[in-house]
C-alpha cells in the first residue's frame, strides 16, 4: 500500500539511481568509455564549417556519438535524435515525428536544417524534412552534431532555430563485415555491410530493410499506419599525396523505397536516390579548400492526396585560412536548384511544376582581441526566387578564462524564407478554394539574442547553460478575405524566450549520470492567431539519464518527463526507457530495449480523432548483430 502513493516518477529514479550502485561491485569496464576530457575533445564543424573541440564551440552544442547510440538501442535517427538534451523530439505516429528545436514543432516543422554528411534534406514543398524518408545505416554513424541556435551565416535561411548534422564514419573505420537483425513489439530489421581498403582508400557498402509495426489508438483499436523502408548505399574515401599534404576524396550514395499503409484509398509510396561528391586539399600556408556537390531525387505518392516528384543539384565550396595572428578566415559559396511536379488531387500547388534557384556568398572571421577574448563576425548574402536578396549577419563574442570554462554572447539574424505551401498551394485542389497561398508571402525573420557558459570541473562533471530570446517578424498567419477564402499571411508577431541546460556527471569510471533540464516561453500577437498558432510546444523539458558499463555489457535508463501542450492539447507525460546490451564475445553483440515501461500507451503529439488520439505503446525489442 505505501508502494502505491509513491509517484512513478520517484520510483523510476530510484531505479536509475540503483542501477549505478552495483557498478561498485563489479570489474573495471571493458568496453571504451569516453571521459569527459576525451567528449570535450570531439571536433565539430556545424557551428563555422572548420574544425573545432567541442568544449571550445561557443554555442549549444551537443554531440550524440555512434557509441551512445548503440547503447541508447536506437532503431531510427529520430530515436537517435531523443538523446540530444536541446531538441524537442515527439512521435506522432508509426512514421512521423515532431522535431524541432527551441519551439515551433509540428509535423510540418520547418525552422530546423538538416543534414546528412553534408547533403541538405530538405523539401521546398514546406521547408522542413520528411522522416520517414530519412535513414542511414545507424552503426555507420560517427557522430551526430546538434546545435540548438540560429546558424543561418553559415547555412543559409532555415537554419533559425537549430542545427542537426549527421556524420557517418569514413570507409576506412568500417571495414569488414557486419551483419545485424532486430525484432519485438515495433517491428523487424536487418542489415548487412561489406567494406574493404586501408589508410589510403577504402570503401564500403551497405544494405538494410525495416518494418514497423502501427500505432494504437486510445481505445485500443489498430491505426493503419504499419510501414517499411529498404535501402542501400555505399561510401568510397581515397587520399591523394601532394606538396600541402594532400588531397581527401568522398563519393557516397543511397537509394531507397518505403511504403506506408493508410486506411484508404490506398498505400502511400516514398522512393529516392542521392549521389554526393567531395574534394578537401590543403593550400600553401596552412589554409583548406573544400567543394562539394550532390544530386537527390525523391518521389511521394499519398493517394488520395498529392504525388511529388523533386530533383535537386547542389554545388558549393569554401576556403578555410590557416589560424594566425590576423585570426582565422573562413569564406565561400554555392546554388542549388530544385525542380518538382506534383500531381494535385485532394490538395493542389499551383504551378503544378515550379524550379526553384537559391545562390549565396557567406565569409566569417574569427579575431582574437586579448588573451582569452574572442570575436566572430560573419555576414551571408543569400537568393532566393520568391523574396529575392536576404542579408544574414551574425556576431559572437566569446570568453575563455581558462581551460574548461568558457562563456559566450550571440546576436544573429536569420530568415524562414517562404516555401511552395506558403506561395502555390491550394485547398481543395479545385475552385472554390477555402485555403489559398499568400502571392506576396513574405520572409519570417528572427532576432536572437544568446548567452551562454560552458564548463567543466575536474574529470567527473560537465555542464552546458545557454539563456536565449528571439524576436520574430512576419510570422505565418491565416488571413480571411472578404471572399471567404483564408489567404497564407505574414501578420504574426511575437517572442520565444528559455534556458537549455545539461550536465554530465561521472560518479565511477564506468557509471555516469546526465541530467538535461529546458524552459521555453513563448508569446504570439496577431489577428489571425486563434487560427495558426506558430506551434505546439512544451514550457519544460526534463530527463535523467543513466548510463553503467559492466564486464561484459552497457545497461542504460532513461527517464523524460514532458509538460503539457496547449493547442491541440496533450497532456504532460512521463516516460522511462531501458536498454541492455551484451557483448557475446569480441565482435558479437546483443542488445535488449524496452520503451514507456511506466505507461501502457501515452500520447506525444496531437494526431487523429480529439476523442480518440493515436498513442505510442509499450514495446519491447531484442537485435543482435556481429561484425567478422
Amino acid at each position: 500500500m505505501v508502494i502505491e502513493r509513491v509517484p512513478k516518477q520517484w520510483l523510476a529514479c530510484c531505479l536509475l539511481l540503483a542501477s549505478g550502485a552495483l557498478a561498485a561491485a563489479e570489474s573495471p569496464p571493458s568496453f571504451i568509455d569516453l571521459s569527459l576530457e576525451e567528449l570535450n575533445d570531439y571536433h565539430i564543424t556545424s557551428l563555422s564549417r572548420r574544425e573545432e573541440r567541442l568544449g571550445d564551440t561557443p554555442a549549444a552544442a551537443y554531440v550524440i556519438t555512434g557509441e551512445m547510440i548503440q547503447r541508447a538501442g536506437a532503431r531510427s535517427l529520430p530515436e537517435a535524435l531523443r538523446l540530444a538534451p536541446n531538441l524537442q523530439v515527439a512521435q506522432i505516429n508509426a512514421n512521423q515525428y515532431a522535431i524541432s528545436a527551441r519551439g515551433f514543432n509540428g509535423s510540418i516543422a520547418n525552422k530546423l536544417l538538416v543534414m546528412i554528411d553534408g547533403r541538405t534534406v530538405y523539401t521546398p514543398l514546406y521547408s522542413g524534412v520528411f522522416w520517414d524518408a530519412q535513414d542511414v545505416l545507424l552503426e555507420d554513424v560517427d557522430r551526430i552534431e546538434v546545435i540548438s541556435g540560429a546558424g543561418g551565416t553559415i547555412w543559409g535561411t532555415n537554419a533559425v532555430n537549430g542545427i542537426i548534422n549527421i556524420v557517418t564514419r569514413r570507409a576506412d573505420a568500417s571495414t569488414g563485415e557486419l551483419a545485424s537483425i532486430s525484432g519485438g513489439d515495433s517491428g523487424s530489421s536487418a542489415a548487412v555491410r561489406h567494406g574493404s581498403g586501408n589508410d589510403n582508400s577504402a570503401w564500403r557498402m551497405y544494405a538494410k530493410t525495416s518494418h514497423w509495426r502501427h500505432t494504437t489508438r486510445a481505445d485500443g483499436t489498430a491505426e493503419p499506419d504499419s510501414w517499411n523502408h529498404d535501402q542501400a548505399g555505399f561510401r568510397a574515401d581515397w587520399r591523394s599525396p601532394g606538396p600541402n599534404g594532400g588531397s581527401d576524396y568522398t563519393l557516397m550514395g543511397d537509394i531507397y523505397q518505403g511504403g506506408t499503409q493508410q486506411a484508404a484509398p490506398g498505400r502511400q509510396h516514398i522512393s529516392g536516390a542521392n549521389l554526393l561528391a567531395r574534394w578537401d586539399d590543403a593550400a600553401e600556408g596552412g589554409g583548406r579548400w573544400s567543394a562539394q556537390g550532390y544530386l537527390d531525387r525523391t518521389t511521394r505518392d499519398v493517394p488520395g492526396g498529392y504525388a511529388d516528384e523533386l530533383n535537386t543539384a547542389d554545388v558549393e565550396a569554401h576556403y578555410t585560412s590557416a589560424p594566425g595572428g590576423a585570426g582565422q578566415t573562413v569564406a565561400g559559396g554555392g546554388y542549388r536548384l530544385s525542380s518538382d511536379r506534383v500531381d494535385n488531387i485532394l490538395l493542389a500547388f499551383l504551378p503544378p511544376q515550379r524550379a526553384l534557384h537559391w545562390s549565396n556568398l557567406f565569409a566569417q572571421h574569427e579575431r582574437e582581441l586579448a588573451p582569452g577574448w574572442r570575436l566572430t563576425a560573419g555576414l551571408r548574402l543569400e537568393r532566393n526566387d520568391y523574396t529575392g536578396l536576404e542579408v544574414l549577419p551574425s556576431a559572437r563574442l566569446t570568453w575563455q578564462w581558462r581551460e574548461g570554462q568558457l562563456a559566450w554572447l550571440a546576436l544573429a539574424r536569420q530568415v524562414r524564407a517562404p516555401s511552395r505551401i506558403d506561395r502555390d498551394f491550394y485547398l481543395p485542389g479545385k475552385p472554390p478554394y477555402l485555403l489559398a497561398g499568400g502571392p506576396d508571402f513574405d520572409s519570417e525573420v528572427a532576432r536572437t539574442l544568446e548567452l551562454g557558459w560552458r564548463g567543466q570541473a575536474g574529470t567527473a562533471l560537465s555542464y552546458t547553460v545557454v539563456l536565449y530570446r528571439s524576436q520574430y517578424q512576419r510570422l505565418r498567419s491565416l488571413d480571411l478575405q472578404p471572399a471567404g477564402v483564408y489567404l497564407l499571411g505574414n501578420q504574426i508577431h511575437g517572442r520565444a524566450q528559455g534556458v537549455d541546460s545539461w550536465a554530465t556527471l561521472r560518479l565511477r569510471e564506468n557509471w555516469s549520470l546526465e541530467l538535461q533540464a529546458s524552459r521555453l516561453d513563448e508569446h504570439f500577437d496577431g489577428p489571425a492567431l486563434a487560427l495558426s498558432l506558430p506551434g505546439d510546444d512544451p514550457h519544460t523539458q526534463t530527463s535523467l539519464r543513466s548510463r553503467w558499463t559492466f564486464d561484459q555489457g552497457t545497461l542504460e535508463l532513461a527517464l523524460r518527463h514532458v509538460a503539457s501542450l496547449p493547442a491541440p492539447a496533450v497532456p504532460a507525460y512521463t516516460v522511462l526507457d531501458l536498454s541492455l546490451g551484451w557483448q557475446l564475445g569480441r565482435q558479437t553483440r546483443l542488445m535488449l530495449s524496452a520503451r514507456n515501461l511506466l505507461n501502457r500507451r501515452h500520447l506525444e503529439f496531437a494526431s487523429g480523432s480529439a476523442a480518440n488520439p493515436i498513442q505510442i505503446e509499450r514495446a519491447l525489442d531484442l537485435s543482435l548483430s556481429t561484425r567478422f
